[in-house]
């Protein structure tokens, strides 16, 4: 597990806030949902995990330094 400074913390909270919608690039877990699953985000954990609301009803977090997502709300 990788340790998070408070100010990449408090960064991945304004950057994901509560209600964005991101998309899957990378997960690497048997149970991830396929890449390019849209969801939203539900809060970012103090450990800087991602935590989301999968379109697929899944709602594994995006781990911090392992998995990746892309804010897509911003795309409009």
């Amino acid at each position: 597990m990788r340790i998070i400074s408070k100010e990449r913390l408090h960064h991945l909270r304004e950057k994901y806030p509560v209600g964005s919608r991101v998309e899957l690039l990378r997960m690497d877990d048997i149970q991830a949902p396929v890449i390019g699953t849209k969801g939203t985000v539900i809060g970012v954990d103090d450990i800087g995990s991602i935590m989301v609301s999968w379109d697929t009803g899944s709602s594994l977090s995006v781990v911090f330094g392992e998995d990746l997502c892309r804010r897509i709300d911003d795309d409009k």
